[in-house]
């Protein structure tokens, strides 16, 4: 039994898809969207800490009604 003309015709291209680049440029995104994350990550703990600091000044100057 052979299938029909389209039916060729649409396994063709399925396997010239699978066949293209297109899983390599997927993994390229998914490797700067890490880089990306890693780098946001960074960054949020860096100022996370600092904000941390300041607000502790902040508190201390009210709780004590002073700032030196």
């Amino acid at each position: 039994m052979h299938a029909a003309a389209g039916e060729d015709n649409l396994w063709a291209r399925f396997r010239q898809r699978v066949r293209a680049d297109s899983g390599v440029t997927a993994i390229e995104y998914a490797l700067i969207a890490a880089l990306i994350a890693v780098i946001i990550i960074g960054s949020v703990t860096t100022v996370g800490a600092e904000l941390k600091e300041a607000y502790e000044y902040v508190a201390n100057c009210v709780k004590n009604l002073s700032c030196s």
